[in-house]
């Protein structure tokens, strides 16, 4: 490897980051010089110096100086060691459609949830690639994305909800355009794992984004290669099965009960689908779920981590792996991402797949409510696995009342009708300002900034604010749970979604389930959570051997 001595050598991920000092030039710089005092100089007698000390500080002055250049030389190859990461990863624009969504807004606190699709592509664009994947004739094949998951981070960063969905789901793929030739590919249906060949992730992110309402904030893509290096630079994964399983597809064979997989036998595992549950690519996703959580485990363990030589290797594999958007795109963010992704417990991750149901055609589409639940709960930052703690200021007493007059209560209303795939609805921040100066909200105001928003909801800046925000929910017939303390917003500002783009009251059936039902996933998600070691893979009986 170019550029240096080696990372354990160069403990480069503590010492270059953020123009931090290695504790060497430190320790040399605090010392004068090696640590030598004063009296090592000599200081001659008391008529004067003596030739011999102008000599001892003529050889410490070179001394010095090759020292510094010595440690500035050790710096910098620390620095291209960075760059040398740098250049490993791939970097794609994040979102290809004509239209987006806009980011979550902060909290009351003003800490932002961070939304992460994570892909798992099946490129045979290499040799390498080939080999683990099979399936020669299909190298030229423009590349699908076989493997989809959500990652939320909560804005307080206290617990991750992943949601994967099935390769075979029914999607409208919006316009997209490839931003390399400029290809322009028409919104078509088709399986979700086809958005990948229309222009690249951003379009799979664009696709995410009108078929669930979720603003995206970044993506991660990773091939069979890096899937290989990866599982080898930590020490392999810990799955289990319950019985022997053998998939002559995927070339899986495993006895019952726990292994530990790398290299090749964690790409199998991940393949699999005709050796797990129904043999269909839901099993899959399970086991995808139960591998993740696991290796979740084991690098918070710090087992795999601990030899500086195997971080080394890890940060390598990694970045040579990953594909990630241009937000993403340098060791630094990666380094600092995963500062915020290791402050949550592994028991408060939550693995689930969108609840689904097959449709004809060979796809399966998303199930009525259930699935809608799921991506509601997303969007409004509530954990999957249902063990939110109330907000501190939600045990206080809340103002339940207005604490102005109506007719002094300044109300921005904004139009956040448009989609991916439905353009605004035009004027529609005018009529509901003027509904709400007909119900007594003289202050009422149409904001034309453009916004695009799945939920309709009302936010205040300030705790007294809560009821002012209550009095204009009431008046259009929106539910008390769209009211949102949110440090984003200056006025109490109504956000009208796609959820409401016709009419003067808010539609009784239009609220997202996620703000009716009980706030977790369903038990159609099949959810499984971070910390549990005991969960085992079904194995399709038809694959026992």
């Amino acid at each position: 490897m170019q550029g240096g001595p080696p990372v354990r050598d160069r403990q480069w991920d503590s010492q270059y980051e953020a123009g931090r000092v290695p504790r060497q030039r430190q320790r040399y710089t605090q010392t004068g010089g090696g640590g030598m005092t004063p009296d090592d100089y000599g200081n001659g007698d008391e008529g004067g110096q003596s030739p011999r000390p102008r000599k001892k500080r003529r050889v410490l002055k070179w001394f010095t100086v090759c020292l510094s250049l010595l440690i500035l030389a050790t710096a910098g190859a620390g620095y291209f060691y960075l760059e040398h990461l740098n250049g490993n990863l791939g970097k794609d624009v994040l979102n290809l459609g004509d239209s987006k969504l806009d980011k979550s807004d902060p909290n009351a606190a003003g800490q932002t949830p961070m939304n992460i699709l994570l892909l798992g592509s099946d490129s045979r664009s290499s040799k390498k690639n080939v080999e683990l994947g099979g399936a020669r004739g299909d190298r030229e094949r423009p590349p699908l994305a076989d493997v989809q998951m959500l990652l939320h981070v909560s804005a307080d960063r206290s617990n991750i909800s992943v949601v994967s969905i099935p390769r075979d789901t029914k999607a409208t793929i919006p316009k997209c355009t490839d931003p390399e030739s400029q290809k322009v590919y028409p919104k078509t249906t088709d399986k979700i794992n086809t958005s990948l060949q229309h222009g690249g992730p951003g379009c799979t992110v664009a696709t995410w984004e009108e078929l669930t309402g979720i603003p995206i904030d970044h993506f991660m893509m990773i091939d069979f290669a890096g899937v290989v290096s990866m599982a080898d630079a930590v020490g392999g994964v810990p799955v289990c099965v319950d019985n022997n399983v053998y998939d002559p597809q995927s070339k899986l064979r495993l006895k019952k009960g726990k292994s530990v997989v790398k290299g090749e036998q964690a790409l199998h595992w991940l393949r699999t689908r005709h050796g797990f549950g129904d043999g269909s690519d839901i099993g899959r996703a399970r086991a995808q779920h139960m591998y993740m959580n696991s290796m979740v485990r084991q690098l918070k363990a710090g087992t795999k981590l601990s030899d500086p030589g195997k971080m080394r290797d890890l940060a390598e594999a990694a970045t040579e792996a990953l594909t990630v958007d241009e937000g993403l795109g340098s060791v630094k963010k990666l380094y600092d991402l995963g500062n915020d992704l290791k402050r949550v417990p592994t028991k408060r991750i939550t693995m689930a797949t969108m609840p689904w149901q097959y449709a004809p055609g060979g796809y399966v589409v998303p199930k009525k409510d259930d699935a809608d639940n799921t991506f509601a709960l997303i969007r409004n930052d509530i954990a999957l696995d249902g063990k939110d703690k109330k907000k501190a200021d939600a045990k206080k007493p809340q103002p339940s009342e207005a604490t102005e007059p109506e007719s002094e209560i300044p109300v921005r209303v904004m139009n956040g009708t448009g989609s991916a795939l439905q353009p605004p609805v035009s004027g529609r921040a005018g009529v509901i300002s003027e509904e709400l100066g007909r119900k007594g909200f003289a202050q009422a105001t149409a904001d034309q900034t453009p916004k695009s928003q799945a939920d309709t909801t009302i936010s205040y800046p300030r705790e007294g604010e809560r009821g002012n925000a209550l009095a204009v929910a009431k008046a259009i017939g929106l539910p008390e749970s769209s009211v949102k303390h949110s440090s984003g917003v200056e006025g109490v500002t109504l956000v009208i979604g796609s959820d409401w783009r016709e009419g003067t009251a808010y539609p009784k059936d239009a609220g997202a389930p996620g703000k009716k039902q009980e706030n977790k996933a369903p038990d159609s998600a099949d959810a499984l959570r971070g910390d549990d070691d005991k969960a085992c893979m079904e194995v399709n009986p038809a694959n026992v051997w």
